[in-house]
């Protein structure tokens, strides 16, 4: 009877279904993230990658663009990623296990300003091999500095994931450093190029390390491609 009185207050069945689904997905990305996480290893060749035995997520993006500082918010740590004020000081993919059920790969940057042609052909040429032949590759995150949108960098690299059918999905850094209004507008010109890319996914998110906008909701979109969890059912 009292869900009934509930959904004659103005709150629909599938509402209330959609709300608690919701709610359940987001405390599962509480749940995992609060787990430890721990480094693996560093690859500066692929004959140095770890054994496939988890799904992977990769981040992507430009060198600065606050790839190591998403990667200690969304683990609550302060230097599980080192972060650097130098562009392109990382230039191999780093892997750190999460709870034993999914691993997070930090990927080198990319489109640091005057890096020699001999970098930058090592770098796609590494990355390329990693993405296309990783089978346990869940999906990309492509991020993108929200102050200044796509650069050509950005979509060559789109282009690369798309050649390689990594799914990815854009994310967006430092979104607390523009105006809504602003923000809005740089939403929709990612989200119109990323419409005409195979293997994009249609969400556009906009994060923040510092004040925390975005992180429960991509904690919780990456925890669907976890592992699942002991004693769990895998789903569909």
């Amino acid at each position: 009877m009292a869900d009934h009185e509930a959904f004659g207050q103005g709150v629909s069945e599938p509402e209330a279904t959609d709300a608690a689904a919701e709610a359940a997905r987001l405390e599962a990305g509480r749940l995992l993230f609060a787990k430890g996480c721990e480094f693996v290893t560093g690859a500066a060749q692929l004959g140095q990658l770890p054994d496939a035995a988890l799904p992977e997520v990769a981040f992507a993006g430009r060198s600065n663009v606050g790839k190591s500082s998403l990667i200690n918010a969304l683990t609550g740590r302060h230097a599980l990623a080192r972060t650097s004020n130098t562009p392109g000081r990382t230039q191999q993919i780093n892997f750190f296990n999460l709870g034993g059920r999914l691993m997070l790969v930090d990927l080198p940057g990319y489109g640091f300003a005057q890096a020699p042609k001999g970098l930058v052909s090592q770098w796609t040429q590494f990355v390329d091999a990693y993405l296309r032949g990783r089978t346990v590759l869940r999906r990309a995150c492509l991020l993108i500095d929200a102050r200044h949108g796509l650069k050509d960098s950005d979509r060559e690299v789109m282009t690369m994931l798309d050649k390689a059918a990594v799914t990815y999905q854009v994310v967006l850094t430092k979104a607390d450093k523009v105006k809504a209004d602003a923000l809005a507008e740089v939403v929709a010109g990612v989200a119109a190029e990323a419409a005409r890319h195979v293997a994009a996914h249609p969400e556009i998110l906009p994060t923040s390390s510092e004040t925390g906008l975005g992180i429960v909701q991509l904690r919780a979109g990456l925890t669907a491609l976890a592992q699942p969890a002991a004693g769990a059912a895998a789903g569909p």
